[in-house]
């Protein structure tokens, strides 16, 4: 035999809890019965709390009991539940009843103290061209309304969206926002509170695209302080003030997972409150800074390392041989080209701005290097041509002197000899071997011309173009000038901008 058990849990308002346990038994004919023919028999019957069996009777009468005290039981739950809710119904119709949501509270009376603080959910993207960033905030604002004080059951209405429009709630604006969006999906992300002191908790799920002004003379080392400014749309600070909630260190909550930007590191925020004067009145403005700090690894990779090795490049050229114009021309022509390009690019990302950064200062002299080295190979050249065209004039007037200096030796020998036809022709025969040989000859001792050698027939050595090889004057001083000169640009370049403080501070935006 196998016993059945059966428990029923039977829960009353009270604080008696009655539980009622059932166990069956059964007795089954052998197997050998047909399926159809079976049949089980219900020995007995046990309830907890009496210890002895019960017969079949008693048993339906227990469980007539159960069923009747289940039924009476949800129906006493279901009356409380419609009692409360019929009383929370009545609270809220008692609090509107009257109620002008036209008027702040006090109206014509003290001050309203709207205390409020932000906790940011996503942060960024941050566009240095738009000079504006963006970022996801739960925004929470509490206010006391006299009138909304309540006594009943409970300590605190929670509320959705629909009792919003029906009560009085700051005009609360974003004075550097852009564009704010309230989100609505599924339905609008608003929570909305009353506590029986008249306290309200009003919070709203916002996306605020703000300004962010940014003096972008240090970039790309450069610091912002983005602000995020909210007040009153139509009240002075006559009659609505704003307050931190949280006191100025903890009314701003920015999670370390919240903050999703590229370019930047988030360092901190600080806040601070403001009175706006205008034609209609004084304002209380609520200011938060974001303090943000940008990240060079971007700009070392694209800008400058492939500026400096550029200009190492320009400066390769000096060991090249200088008669080796047009490989020498090829550096100078392609690293200037090179140098225009990286600077064109590195102004895609920055707004058009009338002053130079630190990135275009070190652009432009790593440019001056480039294109100092091309002028170098020029004023090379030059000078190499020069020198080669004044030894080709001397040359020149000493092949000139020359052939004076011989016609006249000629016409003397030639003279002292006509009276003989014989030794004429001996001398006008003579003439040409002499001419030949005339490297091996030497002038008369007696006469003013120089000693005078020829290498080749007709023409004195300094006749002929010398070819000036070998490494120009100006070449070795630029192989140890310029290497250490761009070597100290570079230290005082970083040193500068790496130690000094490059954020920007709210009071200077």
């Amino acid at each position: 035999m196998m016993p059945y058990s059966i428990i029923v849990n039977v829960r009353h308002p009270g604080p008696a809890v009655k539980l009622f346990s059932f166990k069956l038994r059964r007795s089954v004919e052998p197997r050998q019965q047909p399926r159809n023919k079976r049949r089980v028999k219900i020995a007995s019957c046990k309830c907890k709390g009496l210890n002895t069996e019960v017969p079949l009777t008693l048993m339906l009468i227990c469980i007539y009991s159960i069923g009747d005290t289940l039924i009476n039981s949800s129906s006493n739950q279901d009356k409380e539940v419609r009692v409360h809710s019929e009383n929370i119904t009545r609270i809220l119709d008692r609090l509107l009843d009257g109620y002008d949501n036209r008027l702040r509270p006090g109206f014509g009376g003290p001050v309203t103290e709207v205390k409020t603080d932000i906790y940011v959910t996503s942060f960024g993207p941050v566009s240095d061209v738009d000079m504006e960033y963006t970022m996801d905030v739960f925004f929470r604002q509490t206010w006391i309304d006299k009138r909304l004080k309540f006594d009943g059951p409970i300590e605190i209405l929670r509320l959705n969206n629909l009792m919003v429009n029906k009560i009085w709630t700051p005009d609360t604006f974003f004075r550097n926002g852009k564009m704010s969006i309230a989100h609505n999906m599924t339905t609008p992300n608003k929570l909305f509170r009353i506590m029986q002191n008249g306290t309200i908790l009003y919070t709203m799920r916002l996306t605020i695209n703000a300004a962010c002004p940014m003096r972008l003379v240090n970039f790309p080392m450069d610091g912002h302080a983005c602000p995020l400014k909210f007040g009153s749309y139509a009240y002075p600070r006559s009659e609505i003030i704003y307050t931190w909630k949280k006191g100025p260190s903890y009314s701003v909550e920015v999670p370390d997972e919240s903050s999703s930007l590229l370019q930047y590191d988030l360092v901190g925020q600080t806040v601070s409150s403001e009175t706006m004067k205008s034609n209609t009145g004084e304002y209380i403005v609520m200011t938060v800074y974001f303090h943000l700090k940008r990240k060079m690894g971007y700009f070392m990779i694209q800008t400058y390392i492939p500026c400096i090795m550029t200009v190492i490049l320009s400066q390769v050229s000096f060991w090249i041989n200088k008669e080796s114009v047009p490989a020498r021309t090829v550096f100078g022509i392609t690293t200037v080209l090179t140098m225009t390009t990286l600077s064109i690019s590195a102004r895609h990302s920055l707004p058009k701005v009338s002053y130079a950064t630190a990135m275009d200062w070190f652009i432009a002299v790593c440019f001056a290097f480039v294109f100092s080295a091309l002028i170098e190979f020029a004023a090379v050249n030059y000078f190499t041509n020069l020198q080669a065209q004044k030894a080709l004039k001397k040359a020149t007037q000493t092949t000139a002197l020359l052939s004076a200096v011989t016609g006249v030796l000629e016409s003397e020998e030639i003279v002292s000899h006509s009276d003989s036809n014989s030794n004429l022709k001996k001398r006008f025969n003579s003439m040409a071997p002499q001419k030949e040989s005339a490297a091996n000859v030497e002038p008369d001792p007696n006469s003013n011309v120089p000693p005078i050698s020829y290498s080749a027939p007709g023409l004195p050595p300094s006749a002929q173009p010398q070819s000036h090889t070998g490494t120009s004057k100006i070449d070795q001083y630029a192989r140890i000038l310029f290497p250490l000169s761009f070597g100290a640009f570079n230290l005082v370049y970083w040193i500068v901008y790496l130690s000094k403080d490059t954020m920007e501070m709210g009071s200077n935006i």
